[in-house]
């Protein structure tokens, strides 16, 4: 198996990470530094990571996890705060988290150990369209919600269109559902900060065709082999 792959399978980084840390002298063959790329692992090797041996996973597991608010996207904080690995300790494999939820957005979250399908999903050039639930404070208007359909400039970089529909307004806010290729930090929040509406309460509800469902904040399901499927062939 091509170094990267094993790397990357073994629940480290992604493949294009794996070749940073090789190109950086953080992989060890065998005890010994390996700058090569196409290093093909045998069976009876040994492969150090940054001083810690790893092996390649062959069963490979595939979350959705329904992140609460209050939970970082990440393996650990040093501000101490909860992580969504703790929602999911339970899992005997080495998983982490596809791409990133805000802190204060709960929703749906993919974990897996299969590194290439997670480099694939978190590619800008795949596209997948992420769906979010928000209210937000006030009235979008029909001026306000073309604009967001058109994209909007979020300091520095502007939005590529999205999907909007309005599904209730209320005399205060407006619960919209919204669609969108990009995943920049706080995107959402910041479309429509942009437009004049601050964002009250924000939920990721679909990834693609994977869709949250009725799964309980704080909880995970497996994959199944047809939304597996139907996330490879993105």
């Amino acid at each position: 198996m091509r170094l990267n792959k094993y790397i990357a399978q073994a629940g480290v980084c992604s493949r294009r990470k794996a070749d940073e840390l090789t190109a950086a002298g953080n992989v060890k063959i065998n005890g010994a530094v390996t700058r090569e790329f196409g290093y093909d692992v045998k069976d009876s090797d040994v492969v150090e990571v940054n001083g810690r041996r790893i092996n390649a996973v062959h069963k490979q597991v595939y979350l959705a996890l329904n992140k609460p608010c209050g939970f970082i996207t990440s393996a650990g904080d040093e501000r101490g705060r909860p992580t969504v690995m703790e929602l999911v300790g339970d899992v005997p494999e080495r998983i982490f988290p596809v791409g990133r939820l805000d802190y204060n957005t709960s929703g749906l979250l993919i974990m897996t150990n299969d590194g290439s399908l997670s480099q694939r999903l978190s590619h800008p050039k795949h596209g997948v369209y992420k769906t979010y639930r928000a209210k937000v404070a006030g009235v979008l208007s029909d001026e306000r919600a073309a604009k967001l359909r058109k994209g909007v400039d979020i300091g520095g970089f502007v939005t590529s269109p999205a999907i909007v529909h309005v599904i209730k307004q209320a005399e205060r806010t407006t619960l919209v559902e919204i669609k969108i290729r990009e995943g920049k930090n706080r995107q959402v929040r910041k479309m429509f900060s942009a437009v004049g509406n601050k964002v009250v309460d924000l939920e990721r509800v679909a990834i693609g065709e994977i869709y949250l469902g009725h799964l309980k904040e704080g909880h995970y399901r497996k994959l199944t082999k047809q939304e597996v499927d139907y996330l490879k062939e993105l």
